[in-house]
C-alpha cells in the first residue's frame, strides 16, 4: 500500500514569499512508481523533492506547504493531469508546472498551457531536456517570488507613505481650525472691544448713571453678551467638525442677520471713514443655515471689503430671494472672476442671494487664483491672518452653496454668496 504522502523530508507548513530557503520544492505527481524515482533521482541534489500517486496526494501537498515548480502526468489514474493543473493553480497561481505524456496530441498541448503549464515534454524523456525544463520552471518562480515580494514591499511602502500623508493632514487640519477659531472669535471680541469703549465714554465722568446712558449701557451689555456667546458658538462649531460631528442648523431669520451685521459693524474701527450700507429682503425668510455660519460669512467678507483700502470708499451689502435656479453655464471663470463649489452646488430655488460689492481698489488678474488659500494675504506682516476668504469658503461648501467672484482691477469687487434655501419659511 503506497504512503499518501510520498516525500524525501517530512511535509513542512507554507514558506512567505520572502522566505529564503536554500532548497526549493519540486513535487513529482505520476501513478507509476519507476517514473516518479526516476525524476526524484535526477533533482534529489538540487531541490526539496515530495511525490504524489494521484491529484489528491498532489492537492493535500499543495495545501499543507509551498510547492515551486510541479513535474505532472498527464494521463493518471482518477484525476488527470490536466485538471490536477487547474486544481494546483486555484491553490496557488504561481506554482509552474511541467506536463510529461506519453500520448501527445496538440489540442492537450494547447489545453495545457492555456492553463498555466510553463512547459510539455513528451515521454521517454532525456535528462537534459528535464533539466531544462525545471531549471527553467524554478527560475520563472524564482522571479515570480521576487516580484511578489518586492509589490508587498511596495504597498507597504505606499501604505506608509499614505499613513504619513493622512498624519501631516490631520496635524494640518488641526492647525488651521485653531488658527480659524482665533481668526473668527478675534471679530467678536473686537466689537466687544468697541461696545466697552461706549460705555465707558458714558460713564467715565459720572458718578450716577440713569436715563439714556442707563439704556445704552444695558444695550450695549445686551450685545455684548450675544458676542460673547457667539464666541461660545465658534468655538463649539470648530470643536464639532474636529470630533467629526455635524453641527446643529437652526431656522434663522436672515434679516435679524443682517440687522445684526449692520449694528455689529458700527463699533468696529474698520468701518470708521467708510460708507457702509446693509440692504435688506423686502419680505424676511427664514434659512436653516446655521445662524454662527451666515454671519461669520458676512462679516468676514464686509470687513474685508472695508479694510481693502484705507481710502474713504463704499461698501454694500445685500440680500436677494432667487425664484430660479443659477445658470450655471452662463458663470465663466478667468482673469477678473471666480466661482466656486459649482460641482457639489444645491442648485434648487429658491436661493438666498447675499452680495457683498465695494468700489475699492479691486483685486490684481494675478492673484485672483490664491485669495481663497489659508494665510494666503497682501496685507503688510501683522495687519493680516490670510484666513477670512478661506473660512467664507468652508463655511459655503459646507451649506451646499456656491461663491461668485467679479473684480476690475482699480474699479471695486463684488462677492457673491448662493445658498440653497431647503427648508426656508417666510419669517413670522
Amino acid at each position: 500500500m503506497p504512503s499518501p504522502f510520498l516525500s524525501d523530508t517530512p511535509s513542512e507548513p507554507k514558506r512567505s514569499p520572502t522566505d529564503r530557503n536554500p532548497k526549493r520544492v519540486l513535487l513529482i505527481v505520476d501513478d507509476e512508481e519507476g517514473p516518479r524515482q526516476s525524476i526524484r533521482i535526477v533533482f534529489k541534489e538540487e531541490y526539496q523533492i515530495l511525490m504524489a500517486n494521484d491529484g489528491l496526494q498532489a492537492m493535500e501537498h499543495a495545501r499543507h506547504q509551498t510547492v515551486d515548480a510541479a513535474v505532472l502526468d498527464i494521463r493518471m489514474f482518477g484525476m488527470s493531469g490536466i485538471d490536477l493543473l487547474k486544481h494546483l493553480k486555484e491553490i496557488d497561481p504561481a506554482i509552474e508546472v511541467v506536463m510529461l505524456t506519453a500520448y501527445e496530441t496538440l489540442e492537450t498541448a494547447r489545453q495545457a498551457l492555456r492553463l498555466g503549464a510553463c512547459d510539455y515534454l513528451t515521454k521517454p524523456f532525456d535528462i537534459a531536456t528535464l533539466r531544462d525544463a525545471v531549471g527553467m520552471a524554478m527560475q520563472r518562480r524564482s522571479i515570480s517570488d521576487e516580484i511578489r515580494s518586492n509589490n508587498e514591499k511596495l504597498k507597504e511602502l505606499q501604505e506608509e507613505i499614505h499613513n504619513q500623508q493622512l498624519r501631516e493632514e490631520i496635524a494640518r487640519t488641526r492647525g488651521e481650525i485653531y488658527a480659524s477659531i482665533v481668526h473668527d472669535i478675534n471679530g467678536p471680541i473686537t466689537i466687544i472691544s468697541g461696545f466697552i469703549e461706549v460705555i465707558n465714554q458714558r460713564i467715565k465722568n459720572v458718578s450716577k448713571v440713569e436715563g439714556e446712558d442707563l439704556a445704552i449701557i444695558r444695550d450695549r451689555l445686551a450685545r455684548m453678551t450675544r458676542q460673547v456667546s457667539n464666541c461660545i458658538d465658534i468655538s463649539r462649531r470648530y470643536l464639532s467638525f474636529l470630533r467629526g460631528e455635524r453641527a446643529d442648523k437652526t431656522e434663522i431669520a436672515v434679516n435679524q442677520i443682517l440687522s445684526d451685521l449692520q449694528e455689529l459693524l458700527k463699533v468696529h474701527p474698520h468701518a470708521h471713514r467708510h460708507q457702509l450700507t446693509v440692504r435688506l429682503l423686502e419680505k424676511d425668510i427664514c434659512t436653516q443655515i446655521n445662524g454662527t455660519d451666515l454671519i461669520q460669512i458676512l462679516l468676514n467678507l464686509t470687513i474685508n471689503a472695508l479694510q481693502s483700502t484705507a481710502q474713504s470708499h463704499r461698501v454694500e451689502v445685500q440680500a436677494r430671494l432667487l425664484a430660479e435656479p443659477l445658470p450655471l453655464t452662463d458663470l465663466k471663470e478667468g482673469p477678473q472672476d471666480r466661482f466656486l463649489n459649482r460641482e457639489a452646488f444645491h442648485n434648487k430655488a429658491p436661493l438666498l442671494a447675499l452680495s457683498v460689492e465695494d468700489d475699492g481698489p479691486g483685486i490684481a488678474p494675478e492673484i485672483m487664483g490664491r485669495i481663497f488659500e489659508p494665510y494666503f494675504t497682501t496685507k503688510p506682516p501683522g495687519q493680516g491672518t490670510g484666513l477670512g476668504l478661506s473660512i467664507v469658503r468652508r463655511l459655503v461648501e459646507q451649506s451646499k452653496g456656491v461663491i461668485q467672484v467679479h473684480s476690475e482691477f482699480g474699479h471695486g469687487t463684488l462677492f457673491s454668496v448662493y445658498l440653497p434655501m431647503a427648508g426656508g419659511t417666510p419669517a413670522q
